[in-house]
């Protein structure tokens, strides 16, 4: 019987399965369609927390086209916000900032606390007049978005819809058991974070980054130790990614970083590289970790903020700084492949490729899970 949902073919099994059709990295409406089922629907990953170190501190941030306000209130909590006031739909705060009392809309100065409540009206019921009987403040406190905080990354569910953080990504929280911070200690972001302009569809940059297959043609350096043979892969129902046997932690003049506590003995040579669905990529190392929200502008562009942790406050700018260039160099390799996947996704007779059976499960898995997520 014919296949007729037009993404049936990505839900076969791996060695018949096609990839995503073009349309889905070259054609604005179906992008959009998929960000409202994928990126607004599930756990998306937004920012991180250390971009609101402390009470008050406050970022806007757009995800699928959707205004969002980060924030860290004055309790310490970290919240999400639609970034719209409730009188008017005026965008509240337009760069980063801490707030210093409430947050004011500057078109006409309603006020919000960092909790989200309507705390002042100016001549709302006239000049002078800041109440009016006919309009209950109540229900005019700013929209919060479902959000979760997990290894520092900030995940919102826009929708509302998905099920709870922890449920929906049991299976990686457990294998990650060990890198807990009750258990390892507390991820230390080091603050040399960068950002990689890529001129290519979000999704390109997860396929390229679940798999291992490509290492000894784009990244020579890294697979000179870390083979291919040295690689296992990993796949579950909302995430998949690749393992390594061959870890070496960078040292420079005898100076190494120092482990997360209480790791087994696993981890002395290992290294995990995990896809987050839809959009975060995570790696987890005995001395160091990173995260890289992938973010959307539009179909074919994507800005990656790469973020770098350690067990504790970077003592040595030297060993850190070298760190940080290293990742820079191996992501940076990979920004000619997903552009060229880009360009090559607007072949009119490509029909989305096929996956090898032994080297691609990780990025079919990827390719089913937007399926799922679309209907098929």
């Amino acid at each position: 019987m014919k296949d007729l949902h037009p993404l049936a073919g990505v839900r076969r099994p791996l060695g018949e399965a096609t990839g995503l059709p073009n349309a889905h990295y070259v054609d604005p409406e179906v992008h959009a369609d998929e960000a409202r089922a994928v990126l607004l629907g599930t756990w998306a990953g937004l920012a991180v927390a250390a971009q609101v170190p402390e009470p008050g501190d406050a970022v806007p941030v757009t995800l699928a086209g959707v205004p969002l306000l980060l924030l860290r209130d004055r309790d310490g909590q970290v919240r999400v916000f639609q970034n719209v006031c409730r009188h008017r739909g005026m965008i509240l705060v337009a760069a980063p900032r801490r707030i210093e009392g409430a947050i004011r809309c500057p078109y006409h100065s309603w006020c919000y606390s960092t909790k989200g409540r309507l705390v002042a009206t100016p001549h709302v019921g006239g000049p002078g007049r800041n109440v009016d009987e006919r309009l209950d403040r109540s229900d005019l406190n700013l929209a919060e978005v479902r959000s979760h905080v997990w290894r520092d990354v900030v995940f919102v569910n826009v929708d509302g819809t998905a099920p709870p953080f922890a449920q929906a990504q049991a299976a990686l929280i457990e294998r990650w058991a060990e890198f807990e911070e009750d258990r390892a200690g507390a991820l230390h972001h080091d603050g040399r974070s960068f950002t990689l302009e890529v001129a290519g569809n979000w999704k390109l940059a997860v396929e390229n980054y679940c798999e291992s297959y490509h290492l000894p043609w784009v990244h020579p350096g890294l697979n000179s130790y870390s083979r291919l043979e040295d690689h296992y892969h990993i796949e579950h129902g909302d995430h998949s990614g690749q393992g390594t046997r061959v870890y070496r932690q960078l040292e420079v003049d005898g100076a190494r970083f120092p482990d997360f506590a209480g790791l087994s003995d696993k981890w002395d040579t290992a290294a995990e590289y995990v896809a987050v669905y839809p959009n975060v990529l995570m790696g987890v190392h005995r001395d160091h970790a990173y995260a890289i929200l992938l973010m959307p502008d539009g179909h074919d562009r994507t800005l990656e903020h790469v973020h770098v942790y350690y067990p504790a406050p970077v003592a040595d700018a030297t060993l850190a700084d070298r760190n940080a260039a290293l990742w820079k160099g191996v992501f940076e390799e990979d920004v000619f492949v997903v552009e060229g996947m880009q360009a090559g996704r607007h072949a009119p007779g490509f029909d989305g490729g096929r996956f090898s059976p032994a080297m691609d499960g990780p990025t079919h898995a990827f390719h089913d899970w937007i399926a799922r997520r679309m209907g098929a």
